[in-house]
């Protein structure tokens, strides 16, 4: 009671409401909802602190990608003690890969608390898995790594992580073909080029070959989408062939 009378008189209503909403989603009494704040605030609100340092969530998704990581790194290695460094190591990479975390973002509807000077529609799906990030990196400033490791372990390890199913999915099929045609000596190339057409937003378009003949064409707003879709499509047209490779 002494804190939330605290919290009251020292914060605005909007304050208030936001520690409330913030409580509910993390099962825990945050003591710093400036940290939390922080964490999602997006860099295009322009806020400065007294010392001219940004106030955005960036340092945070910083802190938070290595503390996630290190939580999902102990109990892989606690739950597979067979596991090389090698299998260890992909699996956390899907794990905490950016097309995860972007479904846990929005899972936890993180988005809602984002303020930004930029529409919802434009700031693509990456901004779910950023701020996830962030706030893993201000529950830790705030409450410390017993909290952070909690956290992870309810709302990331219970709910998505199915050793069984990540030890089958693929986090990066442009990986997989380069890697699958270097085995299997076969000569491969990606050619990009910008495609817009009439549309406003900038496209590429991607057209991979492999032993001169085109497989598969992808079109995306970014060269790393239209690689990804590319790749994606040149797995399943060749995927009798590739089945058997060890992923």
């Amino acid at each position: 009671m002494n804190f939330i009378r605290k919290l009251v008189q020292s914060h605005s209503t909007e304050d208030i409401e936001f520690y409330n909403e913030l409580k509910k989603l993390l099962n825990f009494s945050p003591r710093d909802i400036l940290k939390y704040k922080k964490a999602f605030t997006h860099r295009s609100v322009h806020l400065k602190d007294d010392k001219g340092i940004p106030i955005n969530y960036e340092r945070l998704e910083f802190l938070g990608d290595s503390i996630l990581g290190s939580v999902i790194a102990s109990y892989l290695y606690k739950k597979v003690p067979k596991g090389s460094e090698g299998y260890l190591t992909q699996m956390r990479s899907k794990i905490v890969s950016r097309e995860h975390l972007n479904e846990l973002g929005k899972d936890l509807n993180l988005i809602q608390f984002v303020k930004s000077n930029i529409d919802r529609s434009n700031v693509g799906d990456n901004i779910h898995g950023n701020i996830f990030e962030a706030l893993i990196g201000a529950i830790y400033l705030d409450k410390g790594y017993a909290f952070c490791q909690k956290f992870v372990h309810e709302n990331v390890i219970v709910p998505y992580v199915d050793i069984e199913k990540l030890e089958g999915k693929i986090t990066s099929y442009k990986g997989l073909i380069i890697e699958w045609c270097q085995k299997q000596k076969k000569r491969y190339s990606f050619d990009i080029y910008e495609d817009s057409g009439n549309e406003s937003v900038k496209h590429f378009s991607v057209k991979i070959s492999i032993d001169d003949v085109l497989i598969a064409k992808g079109r995306a707003t970014s060269k790393k989408k239209a690689e990804e879709l590319a790749s994606k499509r040149v797995y399943f047209a060749l995927q009798e062939e590739i089945k058997s490779f060890d992923t």
